[in-house]
């Protein structure tokens, strides 16, 4: 087909899509009388009962003239476009002012209505339009459709809401009839969109639309769906290309020495932030991009804010969460200033200020109905309001905003909050809280450029956090009655606590997200600890594992050397090493350490020491034969306090009575008397000789604590001891970074269930992971690594909320780099 005739087409198709409108109009205006009749028939208190019928009278009065402006705006904008300028002409004060009447609350809400129904319209129409647009841009020869194109529902939705108020109608009159107006606008564009494309199918325009241009595939997916066809193992991932219209990647990030073990999580998160920078650079003037990135953990000294003034007494306490949303005064906190500062135009950070409280001051802010009923608003509800306010503010902003920088600022933080606001795995519940973090991550974002840099700041991370503990939310079974209930009610608390701790400093910026960032992972730790029905009884248990494991390893280190010079069988020693120690441990945990049946267990491993040495004497070996049957009682009761079997035991006693009796006649020294003293005090202090940073880590102990733990498993706690293969080093920097709360999926002992990480040990050597109704499994780190390589350990995320949140934002910017600058 020739350009001529392709572009007689467009134009012809945008006619048949005018008059389908245009058509569709008047079932529309019955529709909706019918919708204003029903509501007068329905019961209701007098007051609203008085609202309806005024509202009735003038939609019959009113209703026809709206249909005929909506009508004639239609067809003007067929012929003439549409006008940017339609949000801006209520505004009452010069762009230039730095006043907070920018735009008037009229304005906003008309955006935030229009927003609404054009979401309703496209959740509706969403295939059609796709179909509609390809075929439009095989016509046309553009890239996309122009953001003001009447084809958008958007731009239709702008409209009718411009001609309702034109035509005398006010807000409340649509709020009533909001539900008729929008099933009518959705199923009238969406018949407009059908008949345009039977239209345009009738003229042999793409009769078979091919999508598969618009899927943004990397060449690691293409060559695995070529592995997959052909059987030939696909090659290793290449750098992330950003797509056409976007800055090239030059390569991978050049890693230091010190980094030799990544995990890919980490080396993905980094790729993308990088990508974003490149993206930046190219397409925004000015924006001050950073190479540096933020260390894991700022502010090694635990940030906190008791230097700030909170606006009222224990705002900061893990349960005075809710009083911290309150009116008064906002405290401020002096920011710790950072390597890559920006100062953010006070105009803008005033409109920041002024949608932050809009937002907070909205029926249903502070608190929603889960169920949907009796409360003030449900969540499902709750969280489609903010959503459009917070798209209508974005508009707002962007005409606060005093450079390209800011506007960029403002679009992808726009864009990652709408990504993470429709992430269904996330209860909506919890969602409505994460919508209230879009203003202040935006304040963070404008006047920290590193946000975009760094997936480790402190805002991403907290972001992170408490997403990936809420992925499993609404699967969370718990035993007892109202356990399930009580333990969401515990995390959405705390969710809830954490936003409005930020939302009550919003002056400050890194230091605020740092400070309750810490005080949240505290949280989970006592919440897994101690409230998570389905986890506390096997955090205790795994708690005493490690405690176990690391005592025996540092008794069995201190035992070697204090026997590293004595004469002793050794039976006798390897005895001690690996069972000994162990008893003693077990002892340790149970009784204490300084408990006289503690005690009574070293000084039998002083007497077996004596016992084995060399008795040269009669009187000596007498002694010896005289004092070994109650030495031998108490190993026995030793081991059955440590869970070794009878037959263990038997076994452990034969190659004891063995070693005695070489001990008879061996000829070596025997142990002088001043040296058994001075091994019974050393025993008898044992603990004393301990190190004492155990959070520290000893690279002794965290070799050896990877030891068989198959001897803990226990009625409701599952030792892993097999399975999976030798771990890369990059797995086990990936089993590291593992964070309590995060949800997988484990296949284990023909079972694929789904598990929560409910703890992990001072050391990061072992993690309990636990069943919704508690069954924990219990991995030590080399072997956790090995089924994340097998896949028999799969994460409910593939990579960080916000690394998520932040590709697909750059998915969006790939089709269009110009929404930063719009």
């Amino acid at each position: 087909m020739t350009a001529a005739r392709n572009q007689a087409l467009a134009t012809q198709a945008r006619r048949v899509y005018l008059e389908a409108l245009v058509r569709g109009m008047t079932p529309l205006i019955a529709a909706v009388g019918q919708g204003a009749a029903h509501l007068l028939a329905q019961g209701a208190p007098h007051a609203i009962m008085m609202a309806r019928r005024d509202a009735v009278q003038a939609w019959q009065k009113l209703g026809p003239n709206w249909q005929m402006a909506v009508v004639a705006a239609l067809r003007h904008a067929a012929v003439h476009g549409v006008s940017d300028n339609a949000r801006e002409h209520d505004s009452t004060v010069p762009s230039h002012s730095l006043k907070m009447s920018l735009v008037d609350d009229s304005t906003i809400e008309r955006e935030i209505t229009s927003s609404r129904l054009a979401l309703v319209m496209m959740d509706r129409a969403t295939w059609e339009f796709t179909d509609l647009r390809t075929r439009m841009q095989a016509l046309e020869a553009h890239d996309d459709l122009e953001p003001l194109d009447l084809l958008r529902a958007h731009v239709v939705a702008r409209l009718a809401l411009d001609a309702w108020t034109r035509s005398g109608l006010d807000a409340n009159i649509w709020q009533l009839l909001h539900h008729e107006l929008h099933e009518e606008f959705a199923q009238l564009i969406s018949e407009a969109y059908h008949e345009t494309n039977r239209w345009l199918i009738a003229q042999k325009v793409l009769p078979e639309v091919d999508l598969r241009p618009f899927i943004r595939r990397t060449a690691q997916a293409a060559a695995a769906a070529t592995a997959a066809a052909t059987g030939v193992p696909a090659p290793p991932p290449p750098p992330v290309s950003p797509g056409p219209g976007l800055a090239p990647t030059s390569g991978p990030m050049p890693m230091s020495p010190s980094s030799t073990a990544r995990s890919k999580a980490s080396s993905q998160a980094d790729e993308v932030m990088a990508q974003l920078q490149r993206v930046l650079a190219r397409h925004v003037p000015g924006f001050p991009v950073t190479k540096s990135q933020v260390p894991a953990r700022p502010g090694a000294g635990k940030p906190s804010l008791a230097d700030a003034t909170p606006s009222h007494p224990g705002a900061l306490s893990g349960g005075g969460g809710s009083e911290i949303a309150a009116g008064g005064a906002r405290p401020s906190l002096a920011d710790a200033p950072s390597a890559a500062a920006a100062v953010a135009s006070p105009r803008l950070m005033g409109a920041i200020k002024h949608a932050q409280e809009s937002l907070q001051r909205r029926p249903g802010a502070s608190g929603v109905d889960t169920s949907g009923n009796g409360g003030p608003i449900s969540a499902p509800r709750a969280l489609e309001e903010i959503g459009a306010r917070n798209q209508a503010f974005k508009q707002v902003l962007k005409q606060a905003a005093s450079n390209p920088a800011e506007r960029a600022t403002i679009e992808i933080v726009a864009m990652m909050f709408q990504s993470i606001l429709t992430e269904e795995r996330i209860p909506a519940t919890v969602r409505v809280w994460f919508a209230r973090l879009q203003m202040p991550v935006l304040r963070v974002a404008v006047s920290e450029p590193d946000f975009f840099a760094a997936a480790d700041h402190p805002a991403r991370r907290l972001i992170d956090r408490m997403g990936a503990c809420v992925m499993g939310f609404n699967t969370v079974h718990n035993t007892g009655p109202g356990a399930e209930r009580a333990s969401s009610d515990a995390l959405e608390r705390e969710i809830k606590r954490v936003v409005q701790v930020v939302e009550a400093y919003p002056d400050t910026g890194r230091r605020v997200f740092a400070t309750v960032l810490t005080e949240f992972e505290k949280f989970l730790d006592h919440y897994f600890e101690n409230e998570n029905q389905a986890s506390k009884r096997g955090v205790s248990l795994a708690q005493q594992v490690e405690q176990r494991e690391t005592l025996a390893i540092q008794y069995t280190i201190e035992l070697r050397k204090m026997l590293s010079e004595v004469p002793v069988q050794d039976g006798v020693r390897d005895f001690l090493f690996h069972v000994w120690a162990d008893v003693l441990a077990v002892t340790a945990v149970r009784a204490g350490a300084q408990s006289d049946v503690t005690k009574s267990m070293k000084r039998a491993a002083a007497d077996l020491i004596w016992s084995a040495s060399s008795k040269a004497s009669r009187e000596e070996r007498a002694e010896v034969i005289r004092r070994l049957p109650p030495l031998l009682k108490t190993l026995r009761d030793g081991m059955s306090h440590a869970g070794l079997p009878t037959d263990k035991q038997d076994e452990h006693v034969r190659q004891l009575n063995n070693a005695l009796a070489a001990a008879f006649t061996a000829k070596t020294a025997a142990i002088p008397r001043e040296r058994l003293d001075e091994l019974m005090d050393q025993l008898e202090t044992l603990e004393a000789m301990l190190p004492e940073d155990i959070e520290g880590g000893d690279s002794h102990v965290d070799e050896m604590l990877v030891r068989d733990l198959s001897g803990h498993e226990s009625e409701g706690m599952e030792v892993v001891a097999e399975g999976g293969s030798a771990p890369t080093p990059a797995m086990v920097a990936w089993a590291r970074e593992l964070q309590v709360g995060g949800w997988f999926m484990l296949d284990y002992r023909g079972r694929n269930e789904q598990v929560q990480l409910a703890w992990r040990g001072l050391r990061k050597q072992l993690a309990l992971f636990v069943t919704p109704k508690g069954r924990g499994v219990l991995f030590s780190l080399n072997r956790m690594a090995a089924f994340l390589q097998a896949g028999l350990l799969l994460p409910a995320q593939d990579e960080a909320l916000t690394v998520q949140a932040t590709r697909k934002a750059l998915a969006k910017l790939d089709a269009d780099p110009a929404q930063l600058l719009k």
